[in-house]
């Protein structure tokens, strides 16, 4: 018999309580929890798995097909898998590419990530709009129902959650040429590899710090502008990080942030911050930049977003960019200050390169300092 015939039974249990059914991906065996969540992109699965701010979270992907073009060892956005575990509906143990390293089914086991497949993701998909993102477990376990609601309610909720020590830098690193024109401290709280590279792109040369580190260190680098990265779990519980972006700002040096940057970056001048019911997460999302009536197509993961009204009300706030779907807030600027930031990835490039003007404009600020 072959793997496809002999795969464990598995299910998924969602904290309300509701059971969708599905397969064990290979003959891997096990149990996985987190914050279930869905990204809507066609591609770019390895890119969304080793993602820093998918730490803590299952993911489902809505696209039919996962496995199907491998993995490539340059395409990660960190140095492992930082999912929980993976649900989707048909995986492709088989894949064709001519630029793949190995299978995705390898990369998962040598990660020890779970997947189930053979789930009927669009309803579980419909599910979670229709009732928000929740906890959850997967697990091939299916006989223990009564002992994984034991262990689920025991898993801790988004809402409060700092994840950024988890998958921060331990210790300084730097990133790109040193010789380069323009010097970059950034502050890790989840950072992709891909953010890096555009900045070194851009002749920076990038020191890279760990998500506490308090503002004397990152400006002992003299750097020319700093950065604030993406990254997983609530903003609100990452104090040194918004006492380092409130430093900054004193110094009135160019600011850039990204996602959960841009929330710390909100925090940093008395915006709150709320969990949205299930987030943006996606390839596809529809962004208009106010300052010049432009609408954008940006890829997106994040499920915080800051407060609408209390940034249109503060004095010193211009709100940027918008999210069409929804109208939240998807970037600011600090008036008379060269500091900005967005709630979207503009290093993903998903397709469209709408969004790489940022760091265009950033390098700008710092020429013009």
């Amino acid at each position: 018999m072959t793997k496809y015939q002999t795969r464990k039974k598995a299910l998924i249990l969602l904290a309300d309580g509701t059971i969708f059914h599905g397969k064990a991906v290979g003959g891997k065996e096990g149990t996985a929890f987190g914050e279930v969540c869905f990204n809507t992109g066609m591609t770019g699965y390895q890119e969304i798995f080793t993602d820093p701010s998918y730490f803590g979270q299952l993911m489902v992907t809505t696209n039919a097909h996962i496995g199907n073009y491998g993995i490539n060892n340059d395409e990660g956005e960190s140095d492992s898998i930082k999912i929980s575990g993976l649900i989707c509906r048909n995986f492709s143990y088989n894949y064709s590419r001519d630029l793949a390293d190995d299978s995705l089914e390898n990369f998962l086991s040598q990660n020890n990530v779970l997947a189930i497949s053979d789930v009927d993701t669009r309803a579980l998909v419909g599910y979670i709009r229709d009732h928000g993102s929740q906890n959850a477990v997967i697990s091939t376990d299916v006989d223990n129902l009564e002992g994984l609601k034991e262990q689920l309610a025991g898993v801790p909720d988004m809402k409060g959650l700092e994840l950024a020590s988890k998958v921060s830098t331990k210790e300084p690193y730097f990133y790109g040429n040193k010789d380069a024109t323009y010097k970059i401290s950034a502050l890790d709280i989840g950072i992709k590899k891909n953010i890096l590279r555009n900045l070194a792109e851009r002749d920076c040369y990038i020191k890279v710090y760990p998500y506490n580190t308090p503002f004397s260190e990152l400006s002992s680098f003299e750097p020319d502008g700093y950065f604030l990265s993406n990254g997983p779990g609530d903003p609100e519980p990452l104090f040194d990080a918004i006492a380092t972006a409130k430093e900054i700002l004193v110094s009135n040096k160019p600011l850039f942030g990204i996602c959960l940057g841009h929330q710390v970056l909100a925090l940093a001048n008395g915006i709150s911050t709320f969990k949205m019911h299930n987030g943006h997460r996606g390839i596809n999302h529809p962004i208009k930049n106010l300052l010049t009536g432009k609408g954008e197509i940006t890829s997106q993961n994040h499920g915080f977003a800051i407060d609408r009204e209390e940034t249109e009300a503060h004095p010193d706030i211009e709100i940027t960019h918008i999210h069409l779907n929804d109208n939240t807030v998807a970037g600011i600027r600090v008036k008379n200050k060269p500091v900005f930031s967005v709630q979207y990835h503009p290093e993903a490039s998903p397709g469209p390169n709408d969004a790489t003007y940022l760091f265009d404009q950033f390098i700008e600020n710092i020429k013009n300092q």
